[in-house]
């Protein structure tokens, strides 16, 4: 599960939903697609039509996987800070109701722009 005390993971870095599909396909709902991916060493990050799916990969094995599920409805308010000249990193924060800020902190290269217009496109 996301460590909402800390409201953070891992710096993100984008990778093709195709190679995760298999994973949160029994997730996904008629009508939802995958948009965008994102993982760490061994967590991931998918943006859907319709949410937000952060997987925690468990144990030693790896086959123990916690879900998480962060709909746009429940969205109150986000923001995205875009990578600079010096510092590399781009900074997404939502803040969902009855559970506040989450952070999703990403690489240089990732696209959180394409991702802010997803989720405005989704939650407005």
């Amino acid at each position: 599960m996301i460590d909402f005390e800390k409201a953070a993971l891992l710096k993100l870095a984008p990778i093709d939903p195709r190679e995760v599909a298999d994973t949160v396909g029994p997730l996904i709902i008629p009508g939802e697609e995958l948009r965008a991916a994102f993982k760490t060493v061994r967590d991931f990050v998918v943006f859907t039509n319709k949410r937000v799916i952060a997987v925690n990969v468990q144990g030693m094995t790896g086959k123990k996987k916690d879900f998480t599920t962060l709909p746009y409805n429940k969205i109150q308010a986000f923001s995205v800070e875009t990578a600079g000249h010096f510092d590399m990193d781009a900074e997404l924060d939502l803040w969902f109701s009855g559970l506040g800020r989450v952070r999703f902190e990403f690489r240089g290269r990732s696209d959180v722009r394409g991702i802010s217009q997803l989720i405005a496109s989704c939650m407005l």
